[in-house]
């Protein structure tokens, strides 16, 4: 159970937590696609086909294993080669990620989630602590947020204990005064409990708890959590 007490702090996975990542990648892809086929048709051609744009992927994932925390390298770096594969010039690399990244930060917050992000931020400052590469201030949840941690900045990933610590460092907090808030019981809950931190499961989809240790606070949606702490 939590110890409300000592709650003095919040920190929020993004993806899939705040809103479903995968549409929203999937607009992003379309906008780069568009963005391709009017500056470099034959990488437009290229990347249309799709386990060819897979396999550039995937090479570029482990030609740069040391990076995997970093997504936005990696996403320049397959459109980087993938522009040299078609003949294009890879100095369109940068302008192409940008217009992927720009859409990237065009999500659709789950319905409900603006409203319990505007509940919890009149009595706690909320932090973003994402492996993704969204930046929640160029998002609609942004205006809600006093700072973010990201695993491209930190370094390293969550489940990795640092970069929770991370956040509590910002914050200028113990560990045990933050609440972590994600949906995915490894990378978020387990990595933030096991890192010292609070912590409840946003299990939007309904998933068995994979570990061996007691089940955290669960709920299945963030409006739960306010319910939780606000009342």
């Amino acid at each position: 159970m939590l110890n409300l007490s000592k709650i003095q702090a919040i920190t929020l996975d993004l993806d899939d937590t705040l809103w479903p990542v995968w549409p929203t990648i999937a607009r992003a892809e379309e906008a780069l696609q568009a963005w391709l086929t009017e500056h470099a048709p034959a990488t437009a051609r290229l990347c249309a086909q799709g386990e060819m744009k897979k396999q550039i992927r995937a090479e570029i994932n482990h030609r740069h294993a040391s990076q995997a925390h970093d997504l936005t390298f990696l996403r320049r770096e397959a459109i980087r080669e993938s522009l040299l594969r078609a003949g294009d010039s890879p100095d369109f690399a940068d302008a192409a990620f940008e217009v992927f990244f720009t859409e990237r930060q065009n999500v659709v917050l789950y319905e409900g989630v603006e409203l319990a992000l505007s509940r919890l931020a009149t009595r706690y400052p909320l932090v973003g602590l994402s492996n993704g590469n969204a930046d929640v201030f160029r998002t609609a949840a942004g205006p809600y947020f006093k700072a973010a941690v990201s695993a491209r900045v930190c370094g390293v990933a969550k489940p990795d204990m640092r970069i929770f610590q991370t956040a509590a460092d910002q914050l200028d907090l113990p560990m045990d005064a933050v609440l972590h808030l994600g949906d995915d019981a490894t990378t978020d809950v387990w990595g933030a409990l096991n890192a010292g931190m609070q912590a409840v499961w946003i299990n939007t989809q309904g998933h068995d708890w994979p570990h061996d240790s007691a089940q955290p606070l669960t709920v299945h949606h963030l409006a739960e959590v306010c319910d939780y702490l606000l009342t």
